[in-house]
């Protein structure tokens, strides 16, 4: 059997386009053109149909699809058994994260992962929104906050603590609010959503809307806002935790402090590749 060309194949079908393909397999646009080319000539069939615009699978095509693509799942999984056979992390690790965690979190433990071994490359990608691991071709995501239900294997890697801070500046000119109702008095930076949520002593959980004059989807933004005294901010720890240290901020509302999880998701697998493993094991650590 000849598989030339039967993963660019499975790549544009999937991707949609031949530069998502390209970017999937590290490959050049044109090489994957040329490869499904050559493909559809030795089947005798044109598999895809291409303008300008985009690409489409023909008919024959999506038969052709549905039976390669448990063969390289399968494949895969065989190459993933023999570098479990080989009690090593190796391979390239595909990893995605949101932004400021990834930054300032999982990129330096994934700089030492690489230097403890160094059969292992990695790809991190920084993205805020909730990426398909499966249908994007990555090994590990690193989700934050509550877990939605999901067909992907899911680990707890820690907790992250959302503070509410402000300046020393701001609150001696507005005070400081000692109850969630109090909020309503002060200007509030706000982020992606208008609604606050904290854990009561009793444990329940609230969700307190909020306002103010500036609204922001960067966290780094909203803390320089809070440092230069726009009004109070909740964010999570990894943001503010240098600033509360050092008494720039101050941390307000301690007793409705709200905790969630920090998560590491991968697909379903008989068997977990030591490079993904291992690099879970990092992060715990």
């Amino acid at each position: 059997m000849d598989w030339l060309g039967v993963s660019e194949f499975v790549a544009v079908v999937e991707t949609h386009s031949f530069t998502g393909a390209a970017q999937r397999l590290g490959l050049s646009v044109a090489q994957v053109s040329r490869q499904v080319s050559a493909l559809e000539q030795r089947l005798a069939t044109r598999l895809l149909y291409r303008t300008t615009r985009k690409v489409s699978v023909t008919e024959a095509g999506q038969l052709y699809y549905l039976h390669c693509r448990p063969l390289l799942d399968g494949l895969r999984q065989a190459e993933q058994a023999l570098a479990h056979a080989l009690d090593r992390p190796n391979g390239h690790l595909r990893i995605t994260a949101p932004v400021h965690y990834g930054e300032s979190v999982i990129a330096p433990v994934l700089h030492r992962y690489l230097q403890d071994h160094p059969a292992v490359t990695a790809e991190l990608n920084l993205d805020n929104r909730k990426i398909d691991l499966v249908a994007e071709g990555y090994d590990l995501g690193i989700r934050l906050g509550p877990m939605d239900e999901s067909s992907l294997m899911v680990k707890q890697l820690g907790t992250r603590t959302h503070y509410v801070c402000a300046s020393p500046g701001y609150l001696a000119r507005h005070g400081e609010p000692h109850t969630l109702a109090e909020l309503k008095q002060h200007q509030c930076l706000v982020g992606t959503v208008n609604v606050w949520r904290f854990k009561e002593p009793d444990g329940r959980m609230r969700e307190i809307s909020v306002a103010g004059k500036l609204r922001c989807n960067s966290g780094a933004a909203l803390v320089n806002a809070a440092l230069n005294g726009l009004g109070l901010v909740q964010l999570p720890d990894y943001y503010v935790h240098q600033h509360i240290a050092s008494g720039a901020l101050r941390s307000l509302l301690g007793a409705y402090t709200m905790t969630d999880g920090i998560w590491a998701n991968y697909p379903r697998n008989r068997f977990v590749p030591l490079k993904v493993s291992g690099f879970i094991a990092a992060l715990q650590q």
